[in-house]
């Protein structure tokens, strides 16, 4: 990248490219409040070290399984720990994720190992059974 280019700061399209992500998903952030670039003399948005910084924390975030509202929330103070009763919640969401997905791993484990058809076998009729409402 050229010099001139990066004391510009970056346009979408290279910083799109840096992430490797659509520049659609960056349009999306910036309409959703969670980015705000600069706009160079014709309009045209430019992207400075602050905004790859966000963009870098808006994607650990999504990593994380939050949503672009929870984000924003985040996102609104310098410190997203100012925030940290939207983290424990959502820890606590992330918490009943993984044991329901522990279940469905443990209950697939089972079943590979099983020597009975599924008709058959006790283990599989009971996660059945319990999944029946008034049983």
């Amino acid at each position: 990248m050229a010099e001139s280019s990066m004391n510009a700061g970056l346009t979408i399209g290279e910083l799109a490219a840096r992430f490797g992500l659509p520049a659609h998903v960056l349009r999306h952030w910036e309409s959703a409040g969670l980015l705000a670039p600069a706009r160079d003399g014709s309009g045209h948005r430019r992207y400075g070290p602050a905004d790859l910084r966000r963009v870098a924390m808006i994607r650990m975030g999504k990593e994380a399984g939050l949503g672009l509202t929870a984000l924003r929330h985040l996102l609104s103070t310098p410190d997203p720990m100012d925030h940290a009763d939207l983290l424990a919640s959502h820890v606590r969401a992330l918490e009943q994720r993984i044991a329901l997905a522990q279940a469905a791993k443990e209950l697939i484990e089972h079943a590979l190992a099983c020597p009975l058809s599924f008709d058959d076998c006790p283990h599989a009729r009971e996660q059945i059974d319990a999944r029946i409402p008034g049983a």
